[in-house]
């Protein structure tokens, strides 16, 4: 597989009907319509802060029928920038973000808030500026300084490596108590 596979990647997230998840930069929204097939009965709450994106997004799942999408446009680098509740979702997505975002500690922070205890995290990334491919390799977060900083922010990671395309990492990493 070259590129990641967002249902692939979304697996390992094991949803189930009725749960509530975050994709936080859900940019086109390509693991929220996912998500939103999972979580059935649940809800998908797709947060941007690129007002075209989220329309596109809203746009599509109208289109398509689909009514446990809600659409919230947020600054997710800033203190309670989802305008979610805390302990609020069970799982949060966090896909080919990391790179874009200045304050990491700010929005890993956001992303604990709103999680349940216990709640997971499904993190992919960009490994490497592939000769101009993916973002610039100054941007780029490895996948250790990744995994250390959700570590430090009171996760742990549940799983790694598993397959999420030739050019990105993947990981779940659980909300302790």
């Amino acid at each position: 597989m070259a590129f990641t596979d967002p249902k692939e990647n979304l697996k390992e997230l094991n949803l189930n009907d009725g749960m509530v998840v975050a994709d936080l930069g859900a940019g086109v929204g390509n693991y929220t319509m996912l998500a939103s097939k999972e979580v059935g009965s649940g809800k998908v709450y797709a947060i941007d802060v690129q007002n075209g994106l989220l329309e596109k997004l809203q746009n599509d799942a109208i289109q398509k029928g689909i009514s446990n999408i809600e659409i919230i446009w947020a600054n997710l680098e800033k203190e309670a920038g989802s305008k979610l509740a805390d302990n609020s979702v069970d799982a949060v997505i966090i896909s080919n973000i990391l790179f874009l975002i200045e304050d990491k500690n700010s929005f890993i922070a956001e992303a604990k808030r709103i999680l349940r205890t216990g709640g997971e995290a499904l993190v992919v990334d960009w490994s490497d500026s592939f000769s101009g491919l993916g973002p610039q390799q100054e941007h780029i977060l490895s996948e250790e300084d990744a995994q250390k900083l959700f570590k430090d922010n009171n996760f742990e990671i549940k799983k790694i490596l598993f397959d999420a395309g030739e050019h990105h990492y993947g990981f779940i990493a659980k909300l302790l108590g």
